[in-house]
């Protein structure tokens, strides 16, 4: 299935701006205010309660000070659970962010779900390439295609890696925001429902690329709704799909995705499912991402 009703959410203990990704996200800017910590584990906690108000089943790990990891927020990035019971380890840009991988996150999951394997990716560190997760691919789980825009954190023989081990088809194209700069995550541009999908077709350069993704979602079945450059520069490709513990479907994103929307698109979306949003506007000033990255979800079978 495309969602589900269970959802890994990290606390953040440090969270603020992170130079080491700021390089290449050009969706982070340097917050000004000193208490940005104290303000993103505000967002954090409402933005948690608005999920398990309406039903969504949610494990909250608290961060830990050591080591710093202050992008730890955003956990899809170095790992993805499986209906397999499999659960991936990613590769990361940033070293700080390989601190990310702790132990006692797998450990809490594994006390709730059920896990029969383990593939780390992570050892392409080494080599310099990466695969940021379910920020770097965007997951048709039910058709399973890997939408993947290539940019330093997203490599093309780790996605291909990835996509022969799990068994998805890689859908590669390149993408550009409106000042021609490499979009650092598909999952910017791009999200995946059960019966749609939300893209920025206009970041594409390419012309055939762009050709070649459209006509690979509609093959898939599913509604193209497409959003503009502007639109993705306020997080509106960054949302998630999820359902509450009685199927019903939800799509959470932030308010200010939400408030970007047109009302024709709003209507729209809502007839595939309910909108969730909160404000998250100081991690997403200051982290470069929006709801999308703060959720991990949990496709494995509970104990």
């Amino acid at each position: 299935m495309q969602t589900t009703s269970h959802i890994l959410m990290i606390r953040p203990v440090n969270f603020t701006f992170n130079a080491e990704t700021a390089v290449n996200n050009a969706f982070q800017v340097a917050g000004v205010e000193t208490d940005a910590q104290r303000k993103a584990l505000t967002e954090f906690d409402q933005f948690a309660q608005l999920l398990r108000d309406n039903g969504v089943d949610v494990t909250v790990v608290d961060d830990t000070p050591q080591p710093y990891t202050p992008d730890s927020i955003f956990p899809n990035n170095w790992v993805s659970f499986h209906h397999d019971a499999t659960v991936c380890l990613y590769p990361m840009y940033a070293a700080n962010r390989r601190l990310e991988r702790k132990p006692e996150v797998l450990d809490t999951i594994a006390r709730k779900f059920r896990i029969d394997a383990i593939l780390d990716f992570s050892s392409y560190e080494q080599q310099g390439i990466f695969l940021e997760g379910t920020g770097s691919m965007v997951l048709d789980r039910d058709r399973h295609i890997a939408y993947a825009c290539l940019s330093p954190r997203t490599d093309k023989a780790v996605l291909l890696d990835f996509c022969q081990k799990m068994g998805y088809q890689p859908e590669i194209f390149s993408g550009r925001d409106g000042a021609g700069r490499d979009i650092y995550h598909t999952n910017v541009m791009m999200c995946v429902g059960d019966r749609f999908v939300v893209v920025c077709l206009d970041s594409l350069p390419i012309p055939a690329e762009r050709q070649h993704l459209e006509a690979t979602i509609r093959a898939s079945g599913k509604t193209l709704i497409p959003i503009t450059l502007d639109q993705m520069n306020h997080f509106a490709g960054n949302m998630l799909q999820v359902e509450d513990q009685k199927g019903e479907k939800l799509l959470v994103m932030s308010s200010q995705a939400y408030e970007s929307l047109t009302p024709a698109q709003i209507t729209q979306l809502q007839g595939f499912n309910r909108i969730l949003h909160s404000s998250l506007t100081t991690i997403e000033t200051n982290g470069g991402g929006s709801a999308r990255c703060m959720l991990a979800e949990i496709h494995l079978a509970p104990l």
